[in-house]
């Protein structure tokens, strides 16, 4: 994690003990934790948390600005060459500006020398097969665009309030579908423009997905139109 650096939306490192096991980490303090719980609690509460102004709605432009913030901490990622290859909402961080900061760096991996990561995972710990690109699903091949997958499938929860990606199905059969082409729907309230950037995320062949940087500059495109 120390080559992390410093960025506004990449949760701070602060310091590490790792002369002997366990293995120690001190990271800075996010004041309302993990986005996912804080979705999922807006969905039963008019309002939510006392921020700086009382009473302060979750609104709309709040989840495209949350998206925004997960998408200019990845594009940083991205420019030092970092698959994170487990982006979802449960592993980003909301502070008490209602800004995302990406998170628990587990899974993350250097890609400097290659651009992407073949890697079949040896362990017993569960696969994020929910937030995963096709590509990572069947050949274990992870790149800085199987990344825009999840960051899609992120964006995806953002804007249901925390909803799990293809709730009725089994992690066999999500592999199957999103193998065949299936993607999920739109929701009826997100707004046609914003998830034709989502879907953007899950086409099929990862050279037409958009980059980080490109995400970044529409999503604050979207933002700055709502104004």
């Amino acid at each position: 994690m120390q080559e992390l650096g410093s960025h506004p939306n990449v949760v701070t490192l602060l310091g590490c003990c790792t002369e002997k096991e366990p293995i120690y980490l001190v990271m800075e303090y996010v004041m309302y934790g993990k986005l996912l719980s804080f979705l999922r609690d807006y969905r039963t509460r008019a309002h939510y948390y006392n921020f700086s102004d009382a009473g302060d709605a979750l609104t709309s432009r709040d989840l495209t600005v949350f998206g925004y913030c997960v998408a200019r901490g990845m594009d940083y990622l991205s420019n030092k060459c970092i698959i994170h290859r487990d982006l979802a909402a449960r592993n980003v961080l909301v502070d008490h500006n209602k800004l995302c900061k990406i998170a628990d760096f587990g899974m993350s991996r250097n890609v400097r020398d290659t651009g992407q990561i073949y890697e079949q995972r040896q362990s017993k710990g569960a696969l994020p097969i929910r937030w995963m690109a096709p590509e990572s699903l069947h050949f274990s091949l992870f790149t800085h665009k199987t990344d825009v997958w999840s960051f899609g499938i992120l964006m995806w929860e953002i804007v249901t309030l925390g909803s799990t990606p293809y709730a009725t199905m089994g992690a066999r059969e999500v592999m199957r579908r999103v193998r065949d082409g299936y993607r999920l729907d739109r929701p009826s309230h997100c707004r046609p423009e914003l998830f034709r950037l989502i879907a953007q995320c899950w086409h099929s062949e990862p050279v037409k997905r958009p980059s980080f940087a490109e995400l970044k500059v529409e999503l604050g495109q979207l933002l700055s139109d709502s104004e």
